[in-house]
């Protein structure tokens, strides 16, 4: 299951990473609702499916154990040990993993980053998320939070973040920080925008990172040059990435990344020429992830898997 602040969306996955079935519910606002609701779509599946194990995709902190969630910013869990009520309500393994290590999991197993080594996994959405392989395993860090990729400082004294920081990478590479580059840029090329002002209507909340890919395709000049910052400010960042973590490959993923034609080939330019040793080295690959939207479901059912084959 992806349990995300909107949706609990769950699938039947096979252990060659086939989806079988799928289901979703809205995610309830309330701890013990929002156990139910998980509960409740285990037995729906499990009434039409031989189910072996549960693995949970959450978006927050999950502790090293994978047994409880920390903190998730968009869900009620506060060191809530889920794993626990979660297998007494249902009567099968259960394993928690925060979502793009999922996702990073999925991949690897079955997608873009099949057999690499060292890898890492961008998520850009309404933030930026990450997952990293290094030796063909999931690092997770010393306490079971990292990479937190999306708040490196890349301008000082940048944009606010809701981290508390200022200019962190997502502010200026996110579905978020496209809208906000556009709305800068209306502002400040009045007259320019062909397709995105009329839109928007003089209404600046109205701008989504959706609206600017759309008004990019339809070739708003606005738009574009909001395209163009994204690529920049994703090259830059993933240079980053390289030199700390020099992977073989990294996957884009998220709900940005389906319009990575708009700015993908440019971003990869931007990360060859910024990367330390620029033509000097070996570059990642720059791939979108292969298993879309279902990638961190995949994953989270895979490292379900394999915690119900664990002899107790």
């Amino acid at each position: 299951m992806d349990v995300g602040g909107t949706s609990i969306r769950a699938g039947v996955v096979d252990e060659r990473g086939s989806l079988l079935d799928t289901a979703r519910v809205a995610t309830p606002t309330e701890e013990g609702a929002l156990e139910d609701a998980i509960a409740g779509v285990v037995e729906d599946l499990r009434n039409r499916h031989e189910v072996a194990g549960v693995g949970l995709a959450v978006a927050g902190f999950v502790a090293r154990d994978r047994r409880s969630v920390m903190f998730a910013p968009h869900l009620a869990w506060r060191g809530a040990p889920v794993a626990d009520r979660i297998e007494k309500r249902v009567g099968l393994p259960v394993l928690l993993e925060h979502d793009v290590n999922s996702a990073i999991v999925g991949e690897h197993r079955f997608g873009a980053a099949r057999g690499a080594q060292v890898a890492a996994l961008v998520a850009l959405g309404t933030g930026i998320g990450a997952g990293l392989l290094l030796d063909g395993k999931l690092y997770r860090g010393a306490y079971g939070v990292a990479p937190e990729l999306g708040h490196l400082t890349v301008v000082r004294g940048g944009r606010p973040c809701p981290c508390g920081k200022y200019g962190c990478w997502e502010r200026y590479c996110s579905g978020t920080a496209l809208a906000a580059t556009a709305v800068e840029l209306l502002a400040r090329h009045p007259g320019r925008s062909t397709v995105l002002a009329p839109q928007v209507a003089g209404d600046p909340g109205s701008v989504t990172g959706r609206r600017v890919a759309g008004a990019a395709r339809d070739g708003d000049p606005i738009a574009q040059l909001a395209m163009a910052e994204l690529a920049k400010w994703l090259g830059e960042g993933l240079a980053l990435v390289a030199d700390v973590f020099d992977p073989e490959i990294i996957v884009i993923g998220g709900g940005v990344s389906e319009s990575a034609p708009l700015f993908l080939d440019e971003a990869r330019e931007h990360y060859a020429g910024t990367i330390t040793g620029a033509r000097h080295r070996p570059l990642a690959r720059i791939r979108t992830a292969h298993l879309g939207d279902d990638t961190a479901i995949v994953g989270a059912a895979a490292l379900a898997l394999e915690v119900a084959k664990t002899p107790v």
